[in-house]
């Protein structure tokens, strides 16, 4: 049977890594945990816990994530945040792929390149219905694929077949607004050094029409106004987090 390697990048994560170990344990037959130099308890928590613990320093999520993969000691990779969780649900259903349950011709091997996993946001201190669902690619052989290098919004690739797992990761996302104001400067400044490298331009009356465009999408179409308040605040963030974006790609066009 596969063996699996969790993989986890932290940077002052004391408030959530230790849930996140503790909802990964049953299913690791090892947790790498690659730090980029944290100031709190989040290296003590995670030798407490067993982890192999490394150090990198930080440039890109990409080439972070990455770099933990290549240390891994297996092959089959499941890479999560230290802000998010497996459910319950999901670790059987990981289980049970790896024991060839759900695909008994290959005697516990799994069939694909790598697997779909929805991802449920936990915001506000609210489990969202709609708001903020997304599907990645976060358990994989990294023989077939890995982390391609961009600059923001890392993602996996693999060659070869893509399956889907049915059950969630919980993503508790930020603490309060000013973390996530916080997390959307710090984002908006990568997209936008991305965009300016691939030479994207934008008028500037974009920033104004993208705002209510995207707000419209989130709250309307992806069914944010059925998550309450919780859902209005995250359909604004994520107009705003576009509008921002398009604002400082202009502004460093104009300062260049």
């Amino acid at each position: 049977m596969n063996k699996l390697s969790v993989v986890i990048i932290t940077f002052n994560e004391e408030e959530n890594i230790l849930k996140c170990l503790n909802s990964v344990r049953d299913i690791a037959d090892e947790i790498v945990v690659l730090d980029s130099g944290s100031t709190d308890n989040t290296i003590h928590i995670c030798e407490e816990q067993g982890c192999r613990i490394l150090y990198r320093a930080f440039d890109l999520h990409a080439k972070q994530k990455q770099y933990a993969v290549n240390q891994a000691k297996y092959d089959w990779i499941l890479s999560i945040d230290a802000d998010e969780t497996i459910s319950d649900e999901l670790k059987f259903e990981i289980k049970s792929l790896f024991r060839g349950d759900m695909v008994p011709e290959t005697n516990g091997q799994p069939i694909k390149s790598g697997y779909i996993i929805p991802i449920r946001l936990f915001y506000m201190g609210h489990r969202m219905k709609m708001s903020g669902e997304t599907k990645a690619i976060r358990l994989f052989d990294r023989r077939k694929g890995g982390f391609p290098q961009v600059s923001v919004h890392e993602y996996v690739k693999v060659d070869g077949s893509i399956g889907t797992l049915k059950k969630e990761i919980i993503h508790h996302s930020y603490r309060d607004i000013a973390h996530h104001i916080q997390k959307i400067n710090t984002y908006t400044s990568y997209a936008a050094e991305g965009n300016r490298k691939a030479n994207k331009s934008f008028s500037k009356s974009w920033v104004f029409f993208k705002f209510p465009v995207t707000f419209f999408i989130h709250y309307f179409i992806r069914g944010g106004i059925l998550d309450g308040y919780p859902g209005f605040m995250w359909a604004f963030f994520a107009a705003f987090y576009t509008s921002v974006k398009i604002a400082k790609t202009i502004e460093m066009a104009d300062q260049s």
